[in-house]
């Protein structure tokens, strides 16, 4: 059951930005916190790689924001949090050797994520009466979700 729900909080953080949940996993890989050497996804743990992950998550961040980016539920986007999710959910389902439950699991965290996500964020602008405050509190959400589900 740890390794479903914590695969479901990792791709939920992955469907509200696609690369937090990844870059999470790769910190966690590089601190020892996943233990993923001598696995396929050992290249998340290594030196450059939390780096490099955190880098391109904070492009995202910031692209998120430019008036001009597409909606998450165009099929680009979708796809890429599903497969970021996947990645994440295998990850985790790697620990407990239950990569079929953390792959599952992390893709329907990035359906409920995004679709979740594009809803309460519509919201949310709504409420503040601008897309920014709305943004960065899902920001925020992402990343405490993600930290959550590794540091638990």
């Amino acid at each position: 059951m740890f390794i479903f729900i914590n695969a479901f909080l990792i791709g939920t953080a992955s469907g509200l930005r696609a690369l937090i949940g990844v870059a999470a996993v790769s910190w966690a890989a590089h601190f020892g916190l996943l233990p993923l050497d001598h696995t396929w996804l050992a290249f998340l743990g290594y030196a450059f790689t939390p780096y490099i992950l955190t880098l391109m998550a904070i492009g995202e961040v910031v692209n998120d924001k430019l008036p001009k980016t597409p909606s998450r539920l165009v099929p680009p986007q979708f796809i890429t949090r599903i497969v970021m999710s996947a990645l994440c959910g295998l990850a985790i389902g790697l620990l407990g050797h239950e990569m079929i439950i953390g792959l599952v699991a992390g893709i329907a965290g990035a359906v409920a994520g995004t679709f979740g996500g594009a809803k309460t964020r519509s919201l949310s602008a709504r409420t503040f009466g601008r897309d920014l405050p709305a943004a960065l509190l899902e920001d925020a959400v992402a990343l405490g979700i993600s930290a959550f589900a590794l540091l638990r």
